[in-house]
């Protein structure tokens, strides 16, 4: 089979080395840079990339990757779509090749989207940007998705030993994102993924009285069913509440999100760090007691990575200490302190709660 990985750049240059070499598993290698004014398109040159220069007025991501898609040659079979800021693990290619077949269209992997300081991954879930050379084009001018266009049935596969890392510049300004998924909505008013990012978009720029107000919306939408997605939105107006000093609203809707998806733990943890500060100590434990029922992590961009390291034992803790039962603060101080045993705060309370309990 032969294999191509395309992308799209614009001032990568730190990433171009060890993006290449990552990517070097393809028998053909694709950028589409979209104005680099540093030396992004030399260095890829130089490692045997094929580039192209696009301009893509007015900009939209959907555009810029069908763009990209269109250089790859068209008797390449499997195209696999990165980022310059991404790495495979090694031995990609390997498994992808034993384990698709002539009627295989797309392919799904896990994707690590954010590690925490100490490089521990934080939040993973699967992505499906490997896909048959025909019959995709993306969609959106942002957060943008592969859409199939063929007449045959989709086949996934699951490529089960392969990591596609994310590693951000995070001096990049997102700016543009809000504009574009405005433009997202007044495209397809009626699309709950981009009506649920762009009330998230809102909350991230604090403007969160229009947050509320389109998330509200996006529950409302007869096609929002992906009740994970719900919750997401119940726990985001809940944010915006609590930024508005609305505890009441807060913790109505964390219980709606709670009711919503009981078998996730990050309503719960959410709404434990709100009772958390404001010191209803029983609250907080029933709480997280009820979070850590649940054991299997769902590997979907909505799982919080704090729900799932040290921050529930962490909270009983603190929790059960201030409610005076000193050995279950230790338990789970110890259980808090095993899962970052770097962390010089955690090592101090685990201290300070021995001392209580002898």
């Amino acid at each position: 089979m032969k294999i191509a990985v395309y992308a799209i750049s614009k001032n990568e240059e730190k990433f171009v080395e060890r993006w290449v070499n990552s990517m070097s598993e393809a028998d053909e290698i694709y950028v589409a840079d979209t104005g680099s004014t540093d030396n992004t398109v030399e260095l890829l040159k130089q490692k045997g990339v094929i580039v192209n220069s696009v301009k893509i007025e007015p900009w939209r991501f959907d555009e810029s990757r069908n763009k990209s898609l269109e250089f790859v040659s068209k008797d390449v079979d499997i195209c696999v779509c990165t980022d310059l800021d991404e790495v495979f693990t090694q031995g990609w290619r390997k498994e992808l090749e034993e384990k698709w077949t002539n009627d295989t269209t797309n392919a799904r992997y896990n994707y690590i989207w954010s590690f925490d300081e100490n490089g521990k991954p934080q939040t993973s879930f699967y992505i499906e940007k490997i896909h048959s050379r025909h019959n995709f084009k993306w969609v959106y001018p942002v957060h943008e998705i592969l859409q199939y266009t063929g007449e045959q049935q989709q086949k996934y596969i699951t490529l089960d030993n392969v990591t596609l890392k994310h590693y951000p510049d995070k001096k990049k300004s997102r700016g543009q994102y809000l504009p574009l998924l405005e433009l997202s909505v007044k495209e397809n008013p009626n699309d709950d993924r981009n009506m649920h990012y762009l009330g998230r978009e809102y909350m991230f720029y604090k403007m969160y009285d229009k947050s509320i107000e389109t998330l509200k919306k996006h529950l409302a939408l007869p096609n929002a069913k992906w009740k994970d997605e719900r919750c997401a939105s119940m726990r985001y107006i809940a944010k915006c509440y609590i930024n508005k000093a609305d505890y009441k609203q807060a913790e109505l809707w964390y219980k709606k999100a709670i009711k919503e998806t009981p078998y996730l733990r990050e309503p719960y943890i959410e709404y434990a760090q709100l009772e958390y500060e404001l010191q209803n100590w029983n609250k907080v434990t029933e709480l997280v007691e009820n979070a850590l029922k649940i054991t299997e992590r769902p590997m979907t961009y909505i799982s919080e990575g704090y729900c799932w390291n040290y921050v529930p034992y962490d909270l009983l803790a603190i929790a059960y200490f201030n409610l005076g039962n000193y050995p279950l603060s230790l338990k789970n101080a110890v259980s808090a302190y095993i899962l970052e045993p770097e962390n010089e705060r955690l090592q101090e309370n685990m201290q300070k709660i021995k001392e209580f309990v002898n």
